[in-house]
């Protein structure tokens, strides 16, 4: 399997055309056309992801927000809009009016620029991830191994983050992340070997195509409860959010984030569950596969949908894990577990 990446994906290909033809048709051949038509379909495509995930990110913010109220016997969000839809935006211009302050004994660089760079890897993985058989931005054959190192980098930067944010909070966090961190990296990237396994290849494409008449959670369910479990813990929800555990460390590396940074988080803590649960619909349930008598877009964020309500689910029942029973889960449980299904998939599907 070799690993090719081409920016020229279906999407921005068909772009590309479309944009080189325009260019062509109202200027003429100017020069640079198709470095030019290239750099106008890539910006078209970066704007339409970032409106679709924007707007997931707005809607899971305010569906979350009034579940966990149904769930505590609260009323949540009510004033601002119809059924207080519009709170979330209410805050949201709240925080970014605020005024934005560096910690005196914050190392300023690193610590300013741990956010944006976090953003920014998110935002990767997601030109990587297709969202139908042609929407995608990155089209290579080795897009699982690649959005896994990215997310593996995560944890790193909150690594960083916390020990230059001059706060003992955020370095206590700082500690917590690495030691997490080596508690479900390798189980979950032996359920990847897993399913690469399966679909002989880690292309997205090729995976999804390869559930055309079995997802892969029937075939692999310890792989699809190894995977969920260590998810939650990669992208730091609960009850692995130990990270910011508020009762232990007020907010561990985002103790002394101002307002403006701590709403991008915000939004940033929405966009990585949108990045776990397109994973997980991916490689156990299908992806975009479904009736044909709508896109697969539709499927695919169907699937999307009911995983961050489960994800919510957890959220709203469950307690905060200790640190030290988060590491026995992932040794002598996970471990085990990925290392299990990895044996079971390779006697009973590929020897």
């Amino acid at each position: 399997m070799g690993g090719q990446i081409s920016i020229t994906s279906p999407y921005v290909a068909s772009l590309y055309g479309a944009v080189e033809g325009y260019i062509a048709g109202a200027l003429g051949n100017v020069p640079y056309l198709s470095a030019l038509s290239l750099l106008v379909s890539i910006v078209v495509y970066l704007v339409v992801l970032s409106v679709i995930f924007s707007i997931f990110s707005y809607v899971f913010g305010w569906i979350e927000r009034k579940l966990m109220a149904r769930f505590q016997s609260r009323h949540g969000p009510t004033y601002v809009g119809p059924w207080g839809f519009l709170q979330n935006l209410a805050d949201l211009v709240k925080l970014i009016s605020k005024e934005h302050i560096t910690p005196s004994d914050a190392n300023a660089i690193i610590f300013e620029t741990c956010i944006p760079a976090m953003l920014s890897l998110f935002v990767l993985m997601l030109t990587i991830i297709p969202l139908s058989p042609t929407f995608v931005g990155l089209d290579t054959s080795i897009g699982l191994i690649l959005v896994f190192v990215l997310l593996s980098l995560t944890p790193i930067i909150v690594f960083l983050a916390g020990w230059t944010s001059g706060n003992k909070f955020g370095s206590i966090a700082a500690q917590r992340s690495v030691v997490m961190m080596l508690s479900y990296e390798i189980p979950i990237l032996m359920v990847i070997a897993a399913v690469a396994l399966l679909a002989n290849s880690y292309d997205f494409y090729n995976i999804v195509n390869a559930q055309s008449h079995i997802w892969y959670f029937i075939l692999m369910p310890l792989g699809l409860v190894a995977f969920f479990v260590c998810m939650l813990g990669e992208l730091d929800r609960p009850p692995f959010d130990l990270r910011e555990a508020d009762s232990e460390l007020i907010a561990g590396w985002l103790t002394d984030v101002s307002a403006p940074y701590y709403g991008l988080v915000l939004f940033l803590d929405y966009v990585r569950v949108l990045v776990g649960a397109l994973l997980i619909s991916i490689l156990f349930f299908g992806g975009w596969l479904g009736p044909s008598f709508l896109p697969g877009i539709f499927w695919l964020f169907l699937k999307v949908v009911l995983i961050t309500l489960f994800v919510i689910a957890i959220r709203a029942t469950t307690v905060r894990m200790r640190i030290d029973r988060l590491l026995r889960l992932g040794w002598s449980y996970l471990m085990p577990l990925s290392v299990v299904n990895l044996l079971l998939t390779f006697v009973l599907f590929v020897y």
